[in-house]
């Protein structure tokens, strides 16, 4: 089984949420586990919870890189933070893939340190997956949007580059034999959003083994129009902020309505189905986390709320994309266009 190196000491709940969702992996699973951090305030934890000590190693390191840390200062500052170590891990094969809930600017910079892009590849795209609409019987409820902050701006081979890595990546992980992929933009007519989107929409069009249904608007992101989406850095950016925003005003106001009278209690109760629908859609936690694409290896990176059972399904991802080939997967795809 995989061995799968967790940065113990990133995110808003570290350590102590990250290492009961690394205990919580041992006693479900075969995977294994190598906690990156500070080792007290990790063994304090474990002393709290169930776990199977032949599935979980300890690695310490006294340095960390805070959520609100600028991501170069603090690589070039702090060379043994328990990031950059749980990459270092990958990099000397002591470990397959990492997951971290912390900075993502340094987990990204970690990864270009540390890590060999794939031949061809000239910049990394973070994907992050969120819920949607499905439009047939088998397709997944999560579609894949990259790029959405590894980059700022970016050129048409890029773009296309990133279609190839989501679409590999889809194949793998969603088991979607052919994922439909489209291009962010302002419209449907392949002459929008500029010359670099326009030329991305050309060759998009006539690149073997990526089927790409055209350009995506923004009304037609939650729906199955597509299973990859692709745009640039700062757009995506954007995005996920504005569906992360929606999904936590929508919770805020059904919350609201509930505590407001009855009749509002009594109507959430008949639509109590659809609403626990929603809030199923809109949890993170199921999801786990997505993975930094363009490298010889994976970094999965969860949200940096991440509680438990985020970070359980954030290891789950990373031991099913070593599993399942991902990165070869991928190298397989650039190198046949």
């Amino acid at each position: 089984m995989p061995t799968i190196a967790v940065d113990a000491m990133g995110g808003d709940h570290a350590p102590l949420e990250v290492v009961k969702g690394a205990a919580a992996i041992s006693l479900e699973t075969q995977i294994d586990v190598v906690l990156v951090g500070d080792e007290q305030h990790i063994q304090a934890v474990l002393d709290r919870v169930q776990y199977r000590p032949e599935r979980l190693q300890v690695r310490h390191t006294h340095q960390l890189i805070g959520m609100a840390e600028e991501p170069h200062a603090a690589v070039r500052a702090k060379p043994r933070a328990s990031l950059l170590m749980a990459v270092q891990l990958v990099a000397m094969g002591e470990a397959d893939a990492v997951v971290t809930a912390g900075n993502t600017g340094a987990a990204v910079l970690a990864c270009a340190r540390y890590f060999r892009p794939l031949p061809g590849i000239r910049r990394a795209a973070l994907a992050s997956v969120y819920p949607r609409q499905t439009e047939y019987p088998g397709q997944d409820q999560l579609a894949l949007l990259l790029d959405v902050g590894a980059t700022i701006r970016c050129e048409a081979t890029e773009l296309v580059q990133f279609a190839v890595m989501g679409s590999a990546y889809a194949r793998r992980i969603s088991k979607v034999p052919s994922p439909r992929v489209g291009l962010l933009n302002m419209g449907a007519e392949a002459n929008k959003g500029g010359d670099t989107f326009v030329e991305a929409y050309r060759r998009l069009g006539s690149i073997p083994g990526v089927n790409f249904v055209g350009n995506i608007e923004g009304h037609e992101l939650l729906k199955g129009k597509a299973d990859v989406i692709v745009t640039e850095g700062f757009t995506g950016n954007v995005v996920l902020k504005l569906l992360e925003g929606v999904a936590d005003i929508v919770s805020e106001l059904v919350g609201a309505a509930a505590r407001e009278s009855w009749r509002y209690r009594f109507g959430l109760r008949v639509l109590e189905s659809g609403v626990e629908r929603l809030r199923s859609l809109t949890d993170y936690t199921a999801y786990g986390g997505a993975p930094i694409l363009g490298f010889e290896h994976l970094l999965i990176k969860a949200h940096g709320r991440s509680e438990a059972r985020a970070i359980s399904n954030a290891i789950k991802v990373a031991a099913k994309a070593v599993r399942d080939g991902v990165v070869g997967e991928i190298q397989a795809s650039l190198e046949s266009r």
